[in-house]
């Protein structure tokens, strides 16, 4: 066998140098160029791996790259699920430069997920070093908009998965590095309250004030929240009124849903739409819904992960199980019934905060386990 552990730790500088290519180019979802730019460094990397590129243009958001390997069975096929885009701004990195640090590798959108992409590449790559190949043709396909929805990449990211016998999605591991066998479906709405403008000092009792109106319904919203059922609601912006001396006619907020069946989404997508205004007179618009599905712990699931679980015991390597709050692309696959395998990403914290991190002896061992999977999967047995 393989001593695929050994291999890839002699190629940690290798991740390092790339990790540091990809966070040192910043790419925020809603600048375009700037995820381009990314796209381009990417398509750069994955011709070093070995493999082809394609580009599907999007006209509002990144482009998506698309590498392509052969392996050692056309019929059989994997999808690596990545993505390019961060939640942090242009200009971040001059306020929080990399630094390396105790083991840790610190950097806006290295943890989530940058260094995802790196150990899906390197572990390409040493396949080919070690003169292996994958035990199915490869598809890595890497989007620009996941932290915004991945509503340019959703439909092409269920069409490669339906044709997919099997899904990696590299996205990071829960900190302790878990491997991801449930998520949270994420929902989002806006609620728009309509009230009545006056004078607020001469003719106050003509007004219909419509941030009272949010009030009421925001404390309506808060307490569906339901812990014993992952159900969770965050009113997370609001925006209202005009001047203090007016009464506000319109009032607005964004709230976010997370739940763990689809049964629960109905549920609280009925609960949301239902809600009425509370004051007489006031108007209320309710849009939105729920943009990703849960990832269930079901049969299938199970069975994916004990085969997770006996690839990494091969090679020394143990892996573990949980539960995730957030969404990922991973979940639309695993939502058709492919066999899915979430978090295989560097372990590490802070994914969207100012302390985000990679420990830097999780890429090693993340591109010995994903390079074991490619090679060693056996379809046949789920």
């Amino acid at each position: 066998m393989l001593d695929v552990v050994k291999h890839f730790a002699q190629r940690q500088e290798v991740l390092l140098d790339w990790l540091q290519d990809l966070v040192e180019i910043e790419s925020p979802s809603h600048d375009k160029a700037a995820v381009d730019k990314m796209g381009l460094k990417v398509a750069e990397l994955i011709d070093l791996a070995g493999g082809s590129v394609e580009r599907a243009e999007r006209a509002d958001v990144g482009d998506v790259v698309l590498g392509h390997w052969r392996g050692r069975s056309s019929e059989r096929r994997i999808l690596m699920l990545c993505h390019m885009d961060t939640v942090w701004p242009v200009g971040t990195l001059g306020e929080r430069p990399i630094r390396v640090e105790d083991g840790r590798f610190f950097g806006p959108g290295s943890f989530d997920m940058k260094a995802g992409i790196v150990i899906a590449l390197v572990a390409l790559q040493g396949l080919s070093d070690l003169d292996q190949s994958p035990v199915g043709s490869v598809t890595m396909l890497c989007n620009g908009d996941e932290e915004i929805g991945s509503g340019g990449s959703r439909e092409l990211i269920e069409s490669l998965a339906t044709d997919s016998d099997l899904v990696l999605c590299m996205e990071p591991a829960i900190p302790g590095g878990a491997i991801k066998t449930a998520r949270k479906g994420g929902g989002h709405y806006r609620l728009v309250a309509k009230g009545r403008a006056a004078h607020a000092g001469a003719d106050h009792q003509k007004g219909l004030n419509a941030i009272e109106e949010m009030a009421h319904q925001i404390l309506t919203l808060q307490q569906l929240t339901d812990y014993d059922l992952g159900t969770t609601v965050n009113v997370g912006t609001i925006q209202g009124g005009s001047r203090p001396n007016v009464v506000p006619e319109e009032c607005s907020i964004s709230v976010d849903i997370r739940i763990t069946s689809l049964d629960e989404a109905e549920r609280m997508d009925k609960l949301i739409r239902d809600l009425q205004p509370h004051l007489p007179g006031a108007a209320l618009e309710i849009v939105g819904g729920f943009g990703r599905p849960p990832m269930v712990r079901d049969a299938l699931m199970v069975r994916t992960f004990e085969q997770v679980r006996r690839i990494a015991g091969r090679h020394g390597l143990m892996v573990t199980e949980g539960l995730s709050g957030g969404g990922s692309d991973g979940s639309f696959a695993a939502a058709l019934g492919v066999p899915t395998v979430d978090g295989m990403g560097a372990d590490g914290d802070g994914g969207h905060a100012v302390h985000e991190h990679v420990l830097i002896e999780s890429l090693s061992e993340k591109a010995a386990l994903t390079a074991a999977m490619l090679s060693e999967w056996e379809f046949d047995t789920l």
